[in-house]
Order: structure tokens, then sequence, then C-alpha cells
């Protein structure tokens, strides 16, 4: 009787599910932990956004950076060493919101470090996954980040409050050094078949173009890649690579503003103690767990069974995705209660997650060769898109304290939330218009 063997590329995807779960728990651990720090010690908002939003300035120097490195070195070498550096750095650093230098220090290592992560997953992805399973593959590997944000809006409080925040740092430490040992005896390069229709397939698909001397030599199992010309000119002027940059912007944008702000909303805004919402907190990055993952299935379904064209697809769930979004994220304020609020962030951080289906995939459509350059480059959007947005969220919360000291009103975080509800409504009539689902780049 013979044993159905569990592919690799499963096994390669499950453990980037992982990593991105991990990396989420990091950051809004951080953002837990580091707020309670900062209101004790008598912090104001517009210095919190400072330091909540230096990981973003970190992280967008090294997306690029990133995509380069995967592209030259490898993605699974680059994806290992970036989470040894920032969990080291998160073992080591000690979190006191008056040392401000160390802290700020702190926050752009760990946002370098794991600013290299999905460029690397992108390119550790395209090379793995063959084209009719991508969408499922990335909604799955991405959904980490927010079953990692649930987990840790479940559970750190309850760290926090009971042993401290600096054990929230000590706690994320441990579980990337964790995940870096499972990588570093289970994941590997793919093997490139010399068989032109497994090869068609995506299986151990070369990033780079294989011509002249532009070759791939396999030695020892192993695969040494010469120096190839990227087209960088070709891929910073293409319309369909802006497409992706500005949804993901925005994307970014919404998400990177609730993940930091809403704990600052639930407490002040609604005048609600974290530790006692219970587990309705999660809720909102759970519903994006599930909607990534609904996303890449019906996405790949579509294509699948040829009910509409990748490009097709690809606009329809962004649409979708973008659109519901931004109603929910406008409604936010209209809400007084913690159900009302938990709904209204549930909804609209879902139906993001949903659109991730349509211009998140895009970049191994458009550019499979060049996945982890073309994720580098919108990735880049995303983290400005944090830097902007926390610290502006910030700024904006501090003038509104003129108006209303306590911040309980309505009228103090309307504009938060208006904001990245109008970029969505922006970001989706961009991509119906300059997307494809097309090969642009060989």
């Amino acid at each position: 009787m013979r044993t159905m063997k569990f592919p690799k590329r499963y096994l390669v995807v499950i453990l980037t599910f992982i990593c991105t779960s991990v990396c989420y728990i990091e950051r809004v651990g951080f953002s837990i932990a580091y707020t309670f720090a900062a209101d004790a010690a008598g912090v104001n908002q517009a210095s919190k956004g400072t330091i909540l939003s230096t990981f973003y300035y970190g992280y967008a120097c090294s997306q690029v950076p990133g995509g380069w490195a995967a592209q030259k070195i490898g993605g699974r070498k680059v994806l290992l060493l970036s989470f040894v550096l920032w969990s080291a750095t998160c073992a080591l650093v000690p979190l006191d919101p008056n040392r401000v230098f160390v802290m700020v220090i702190a926050r752009l290592l760990v946002g370098v470090a794991q600013g290299f992560i999905f460029p690397s997953i992108h390119t550790v992805l395209a090379q793995w996954v063959p084209p009719h399973e991508r969408s499922r593959s990335v909604s799955l590997t991405t959904s980490g980040m927010y079953l990692g944000a649930a987990a840790g809006m479940l559970f750190l409080p309850s760290l926090v409050k009971y042993r401290g925040p600096q054990d929230v740092f000590l706690a994320e430490a441990a579980l990337g050094a964790m995940w870096s040992l499972l990588w570093f005896k289970y994941a590997s390069d793919p093997p490139r078949s010399e068989h032109p229709k497994a090869t068609a397939a995506g299986f151990g698909e070369s990033m780079l173009p294989i011509n002249g001397s532009h070759k791939l030599k396999i030695e020892n199992g192993g695969s040494s890649i010469r120096s190839a010309k990227i087209p960088w000119k070709r891929i910073l002027l293409s319309l369909p690579v802006w497409a992706i940059v500005v949804n993901n912007f925005t994307f970014h944008y919404a998400l990177y503003v609730l993940m930091n702000w809403l704990p600052t909303y639930f407490e002040l805004g609604l005048q609600l103690s974290l530790q006692e919402m219970g587990s309705s907190k999660m809720l909102p990055y759970l519903n994006m767990f599930i909607f990534s993952n609904i996303g890449g299935v019906v996405a790949d379904h579509l294509v699948t069974k040829r009910i509409l064209s990748v490009t097709r697809t690809r606009k329809l769930l962004n649409t979708i995705g973008f659109i519901v979004a931004s109603l929910a994220l406008m409604a936010i304020p209209i809400f007084r209660t913690s159900s009302g609020a938990v709904l209204c962030s549930s909804v609209a951080l879902g139906f993001l997650a949903l659109g991730r289906a349509g211009f998140a995939v895009n970049h191994m459509d458009i550019a499979p060769r060049y996945a982890g350059i073309v994720m580098g480059v919108s990735n880049t959007a995303g983290t400005l898109a944090g830097i902007i947005g926390v610290d502006l969220t910030g700024k904006l919360l501090e003038a509104a304290r003129s108006v209303d000291s306590s911040l309980s009103s309505p009228e103090s975080w309307r504009l938060v939330f208006f904001i990245p509800g109008l970029l969505c409504i922006f970001s989706s009539l961009v991509f119906l218009l300059f997307s494809t689902g097309e090969r642009i780049f060989d």
C-alpha cells in the first residue's frame, strides 16, 4: 500500500504562516506593552505616536534591500537571519519609556530586521508554489499576521497585567528563537526540476532569468546564482506595479493605525479596559485571518475553474474588500459601545484582508521571477503608511485634547478613521483602472 507523501512546499507554506504569526505577535505585543508602560510614566499621545512609528522607519529602509538580498542570497537564508536579529533585540533591550534614545534605536533595529521578512517570503513562495496554488498559499501565509495579532490581543494584556510589560519582550524573543530553529531544520531551497512541464508549473522555478551568461548552476544539491540585471526602470515606471503600491499603502495605513491605536481607542475613546473586554478584543484580527483565507480560496477557485480571468478575479476581490472596509472604518466613531466598535473594526479589517487576494497576490502574477523585488517596492510604500498614519494619528489626538481632554467624544476620533476610509475608496479605483493579472516581467 502506497503512503501519501506530504509535499515539501506545503511545509514551507506552513512555516511561513507561523513566521508571519510570530512577527505580528511582536508588533501587537510592543503596542500593548509600550502603551501600558508609557501611560504609567505619563508620556503624552504625540510622543507615544513617535515611538510607535519608529519601527516603520527601520522597516521602510530594509524593504527594497530585503528584496535584493533575497534575490541574490536566497530568501531562505535572509529570512532566518532577520528572525535571529529581531529576536535578539527583543531579548536584550529593556522596555523603559523614559529612555527614549534606547527605545528609538531598539525599534529601528527590530524594524530593519523585520523589513527583510516579507520580500524573502515572497521570494520563497514564488519558487516553491505553482501558479494555481498561489492565491491560497499567499493568503494563508499572510493570514498568519492576523492570527498572531489576534493571539497577541487575547493573551498579552493579561501577561502585562500579571507579569509586567518586560515579560512580553521575553516571550516574543522566545517565540522568535523557536521559529528560527524550525526554519533552520526543515526549510530548504527548492530542487530545480529538469522536466520542462514541472518547471513551467512553478516547481523550483528560478527567480532570475536563465539566458546567456545569467544561468543557474546546481552544485552539490544547491544553487548559485550569477549576477542578473534587475529591470528597475521598468518596475518603477509600471502602472500595474503602482496600482499594487497604492493599495499596499492604503491597506497598511488602515491596518497599522488600528493595530497601534485601537487599544488607545478602547481605553480612552470608549473608557473600556482591555483586560475587561475578554476575547472580544481579538475578533478584528481573527476576522482578518478568516477572510484572508476565504479570499485566497475564492480567488483560486475563480481562476482554476475559468469562471473569471486572473485580472478580473484580482479586481473583483480587491474592490469588494476595500469598498466595504471604507464604509466600516468611517462608521467606527459612530458606535459608542464596545460591541459596535468591535463589529465595525472587525468588518473593516476582515474585508481589507479579503482585498489582499487582489493586490497582494498580484506581485506574483505580474512578476513571478521578481516577486521579492516588487514586494520590496510595494511594501516600502506600506511601511511609509505606517510611519505617516501612526505618527499623524498621535498628532491628531493630541490636537483633539484641546477640545476634549479625555478623548472620549466621537469628534476626537472622526478624522482618525475617515482618512483610511477615504484612502480605501481612492485605492480601489486605482486598482480597477491600472492593474492586470498578466505576466509583464519575464
